[in-house]
């Protein structure tokens, strides 16, 4: 397998002062990674960048659904429901390494409630229905089959009378009088995947280049000038710019010397709670309920604990947004409603998050309110700066790769090209050439067991995690000082050759990298001081770290777990 970060390295080496290159992308989320990758693609020249790491803001920070967004119906937006259904379906064909079907239970407390209110929200008003009756959500469960019905993966709803419904969710309140059941999906790894949107399009075109922890220090006639992590300068002379900062968009563009207020974000927090029983309630469900103050909240069986999120609150600095006290005891209240026979506790909270939603500026009464939909507003040329600026506005995870095939679109009729290929059946990273059912499942693992020495159950477990490159990582194997039966203190189902792997191919410029995105350790794994240290210890024999700097890695990942994630190590 080709080194892909090493190759890149050799670019940034070969650059002269100030190349002429077609396409800057600023900010690496999936957005601008998805942009990124589809322009490479048709063999458009790009540099992609962030300020910190590929997937490291608000697109580590989602629900991690993959979903057409059900409650979209009620106000009217039907184009962006029909298009993330399509979506949807169309990620859980070309990332099943990381989205697979969700099984959805909607609660309904009532048999013909919000029916009016929906009227007139679909008619303009800014106030959504506070409750959905089994009328409202039977209709609109049938609309979205409706709308999910191209590239169908899933099975159509089914509208469950009371009894039938606590037969198959016993702890749910017994308050209901119906629930439905539907299906969307989930994102088990959603960071990994903005990764391999990146290095997906470093090898369609090996003239694009990629870095993060890389600052725009100056924009000056039409020359953007960057520093790298590691301190070095480089200089480009792009004939367009795309600004995908999202929620740090507005402050992207006033560095390239064009203003605008474009973002009127909203943050929204999730907590995982170590439930096995509540976990196990759930069998393999999502429930989708509303809390007693009207918002919608959800739980799911996410890597073994149960996610719980989220809250919609106006916010503004992505920097240091977190998930709050009081946060955390509205998700244990609603959860404590829903489930009545279930205990809950704020010792059974294991790790928070949160993030600021890049949603277009608003004047909405409610945050919910605020579309979910896309747009890409371009600031034209000017003599101090001349390169456009085409900025990405809203979106959601799930239509990531619509929007960035609508932008790439954009982009090449402005630099004179025409569409290569379409990536609407392309696989994506790991999810390339992945087995396609459960024979072919067997067949690629037993292939990789027999040729890597490696049992095939850990084979399995490779292959859900990092999809078909799992075999490229075993492969690796001998050339590797550590083999895959060398396990972490604390996470045993992890290997110190995955790390050294992961930090010597994978863009790795931190520790907190790999903890934090590369993989889900820090979520999964109940990871502890020692393997930290183990881990800490083996990207630093690959990176060439001395004492101190390793020192410095471990501290920062124990803060950033400590204040960003309520999660301290033992």
């Amino acid at each position: 397998m080709t080194d892909i970060s090493a190759d890149n390295e050799r670019r940034f080496q070969g650059l002269g002062d100030s190349k002429e290159i077609d396409v800057v992308i600023l900010g690496a989320g999936v957005n601008g990674a998805g942009v990124f990758r589809d322009l490479c693609l048709q063999g458009v020249d790009c540099l992609i960048i962030d300020k910190a790491d590929f997937g490291s803001g608000t697109s580590a920070a989602p629900s991690r659904l993959i979903h057409g967004g059900l409650k979209y119906l009620e106000t009217g937006e039907f184009g962006l429901v029909a298009q993330s259904t399509l979506e949807r379906n169309l990620l859980l064909r070309n990332a099943p390494h990381c989205v697979e079907p969700l099984p959805t239970f909607i609660p309904v407390f009532s048999w013909t409630r919000g029916i009016w209110a929906a009227l007139r929200t679909l008619t303009g008003s800014t106030t959504a229905p506070r409750s959905r009756g089994a009328v409202l959500v039977k209709i609109g469960l049938r609309i979205y089959d409706f709308f999910g019905a191209r590239n169908r993966v899933m099975p159509d709803h089914r509208f469950l009378l009371r009894k039938r419904a606590l037969k198959e969710m016993p702890h749910v309140t017994p308050d209901i009088v119906a629930g439905g059941i539907y299906y969307d999906a989930k994102i088990s790894r959603p960071e990994r995947l903005v990764y391999e949107l990146v290095t997906d399009g470093l090898e369609a075109n090996r003239n694009a280049l990629a870095t993060n922890f890389t600052a725009l220090l100056s924009s000056t006639n039409g020359i953007l000038t960057f520093q790298r992590a590691d301190g070095t300068t480089f200089s480009v002379r792009p004939k367009l710019v795309i600004n995908a900062a999202g929620p740090w968009i507005d402050t992207a563009n006033a560095s390239l010397g064009t203003s605008s207020k474009l973002i009127g974000g909203t943050k929204g927090s999730h907590v995982l709670l170590d439930h096995p029983e509540l976990v196990k309630s759930l069998n393999g469900h999502m429930i989708y309920f509303e809390a007693d103050d009207g918002r919608i909240c959800l739980v799911y069986d996410y890597l073994g604990l149960a996610m719980v999120g989220s809250t919609d609150i106006p916010a503004s600095d992505p920097d240091s947004v977190r998930c709050e006290e009081p946060e955390i005891e509205y998700f244990l209240e609603s959860v404590r409603a829903l489930l009545p026979s279930l205990n809950f506790s704020r010792d059974q909270v294991v790790y928070t998050y949160s993030g600021i939603r890049p949603l277009p500026a608003s004047d909405a009464s409610s945050p919910g309110l605020i579309s979910r939909d896309h747009s890409a507003p371009v600031n034209e040329a000017t003599a101090d700066r001349p390169f456009p600026v085409v900025s990405l506005v809203g979106g959601k995870w799930t239509t990531f790769r619509g929007f960035s095939e609508e932008v790439a679109d954009i982009v090449l009729k402005r630099v004179g090209r025409q569409r290569l290929q379409s990536t609407q059946q392309l696989g994506i990273g790991g999810g390339r050439n992945f087995p396609s059912d459960p024979a072919q499942r067997r067949t690629w693992v037993d292939t990789v067991a027999q040729k890597s020495g490696v049992d095939a159950l850990r084979v399995e477990a490779l292959l859900s995690r990092y999809g078909t490159t799992a075999s490229a990582i075993l492969d690796y194997a001998a050339a590797s000082a550590h083999q895959d039966s060398e396990r972490l203190t604390g996470a045993a189902h992890y290997s110190l050759l995955e790390i050294d792997w992961i930090a010597r191919q994978e863009f790795v410029v931190h520790l907190s990298d790999v903890v934090l995105r590369r993989t889900t350790i820090a979520i999964e794994a109940a990871l502890t001081m020692q393997g930290l240290r183990e881990m800490a210890a083996t990207a630093a024999q690959a990176l060439g770290w001395d004492k101190a700097r390793t020192e410095t890695e471990i501290g920062d990942v124990v803060t950033t777990l400590s204040s960003f994630h309520g999660q301290t190590l033992s």
